[in-house]
């Protein structure tokens, strides 16, 4: 992205941000009051997991995973967090708590009690399990207990549609394909600055680290530990990364090249997950196939294209037949200081950043370029707050603070335009709280977590201590009868669906995932 001034385009007026939708996906690991995770089943109260709308697990049996619809306000999408939030709680029992920060709190030194998610009899059902079982045997359960939050966010086509007039481009499909791209290869540029404004997981619990090689160092005389100007470890090669994708040659510059590049990955063998096996010497599947993925979900990438999936379709071909309909931001940290894992400013900045990606000049981004940008990330995730630490951009060695502070003077402009049509200042006050982190590091959520965690004797300590506190605001929300009688009828539903499911197949598992391989 060049360093020149960012002035919006003439066909741009606020009002074209009216059509913006945006839903959230979060995940939050279930905790036992003794500070390990929970070896419990997923709330009976809450209904089935394999076909409830908005709440299910994601790896193991206690990831929460809630989501919300597509909202038209960020008001709106946190209210259905907040609500779905209420019912978990209410929900939870043996004096659980939800964990709320994205590194888990305490497991065991194996990976034997890290529960996989159980999505019933279906072969549907077990398909899932046998998903999560294939990346438990490839990357260790422990990886699969962190968790995240997922900021889908569509353009509306009266934005596109001017756009596209003022253009005088061929097809608007092609057109929001194209553009909905350079918004992710922007995005991709702009990580660093994601993960050094949002990151919010800069310590681990000891138990997490337990048998393997790392840099972390003791935080304090806690059990605890920690990279003492780091970002976010979830998204360091201790968290949610490996190894195995860093030379997958997924370019996001055509839509077709992308999934072809996905497709690729699905159907090419890798001989360490090979040798691991697809079965187990009893002849039960342990993971779906011996590829470089099993399936699209398995590729960790900081932004992904998506399009809802009809039954039985993969999420590329969703993509091939229909195109890009909105992008997920994967790489925010949950925000252990908020009671649902987000805060309005972090909605906002990240949908002034989103159309900042979209309305900036994007070249195509080329694998030189995706290397420099994760030694970039590297750099970010674990010396981010460290004073005077430089990235390399196009432009050379830059100073990271520095690029950070130029981005956001950019995007004023853009925040100025979602304030005029929305009315109030809670896009120019998001940027303002973002401005004063990149230029004091000790405003970040990563300093703020350190800091306290010395305070109260540790991140475990912490997190127990926000953990009891979100708890005991959520019980004091009230639902509205409609709503409560809207979430049961729901709940009653999914499981009703989920009997239909296991009552209507009529093939054996084994053969089911022969088929599917």
């Amino acid at each position: 992205m060049t360093q020149q001034t960012f002035t919006l385009p003439t066909w741009f007026a606020p009002h074209l941000v009216a059509g913006m939708q945006r839903g959230i996906e979060k995940e939050g690991l279930r905790m036992q009051p003794d500070g390990y995770s929970a070896k419990t089943f997923h709330p009976a109260k809450l209904g089935s997991k394999l076909t409830h709308p908005y709440i299910t697990t994601d790896y193991s049996e206690n990831l929460l995973e809630l989501i919300t619809e597509p909202k038209p306000s960020i008001k709106q999408a946190l209210d259905m967090l907040r609500d779905l939030h209420v019912l978990v709680h209410r929900s939870l029992e043996n004096d659980e708590l939800i964990w709320p920060l994205s590194m888990p709190c305490m497991t065991s030194d194996t990976d034997g009690d890290i529960p996989l998610a159980d999505y019933g009899s279906s072969n549907a059902g077990r398909l899932k399990t046998l998903y999560r079982s294939g990346l438990g045997v490839r990357y260790g359960r422990k990886m699969q207990t962190i968790a995240g939050l997922h900021y889908n966010l569509s353009i509306g086509d009266d934005l596109f549609g001017a756009w596209f007039e003022a253009s005088g481009a061929g097809s608007l499909s092609d057109f929001k394909n194209e553009k909905y791209l350079a918004l992710i290869r922007n995005f991709k540029r702009l990580t660093p600055l994601v993960l050094y404004l949002l990151g919010a997981s800069p310590a681990v619990c000891g138990t997490f680290i337990s048998g393997r090689e790392h840099n972390l160092v003791p935080l304090g005389k806690t059990c605890s530990y920690h990279q003492p100007n780091g970002t976010s470890l979830r998204m360091s090669k201790l968290g949610y990364t490996n190894s195995v994708q860093e030379d997958l040659d997924i370019r996001y510059n055509h839509l077709d090249e992308y999934v072809r590049g996905l497709q690729a990955a699905i159907g090419t063998p890798f001989a360490d997950f090979a040798a691991i096996g697809v079965d187990d010497d009893k002849g039960n599947p342990i993971q779906i196939n011996s590829h470089i993925l099993q399936i699209e979900n398995e590729y960790y990438s900081p932004i992904r294209p998506k399009q809802t999936t009809k039954a039985g379709e993969t999420p590329t071909a969703a993509l091939a037949a229909r195109g890009i309909a909105y992008v997920e931001f994967r790489a925010i940290d949950l925000d252990p200081y908020s009671d649902i894992g987000i805060k309005i400013s972090t909605a906002c900045f990240l949908e002034v950043l989103a159309l900042y990606c979209l309305l900036t000049d994007s070249p195509y981004l080329m694998p030189d370029e995706e290397k420099r940008l994760n030694e970039n990330i590297d750099t970010v995730v674990n010396h981010g707050r460290q004073a005077g630490i430089s990235i390399r951009t196009e432009h050379g060695e830059q100073n990271l603070h520095d690029w950070i502070v130029h981005h956001l003077t950019q995007m004023q402009v853009i925040a100025d335009a979602f304030d005029a049509h929305h009315g109030g200042n809670d896009y120019r006050t998001a940027l303002a709280m973002m401005q004063g982190k990149a230029t004091n590091p000790d405003f970040t959520l990563s300093a703020q977590i350190i800091a306290d965690s010395y305070r109260v004797g540790g991140t475990w300590a912490l997190g127990k201590l926000l953990a009891q506190k979100h708890q005991t605001e959520l019980l004091g929300h009230a639902l509205s009868h409609e709503d409560e009688a809207k979430f049961d009828a729901i709940a009653l539903a999914s499981v009703e669906e989920q009997a239909r499911l296991e009552a209507s197949d009529d093939v054996d598992f084994y053969d089911y995932v022969q088929a599917y391989r």
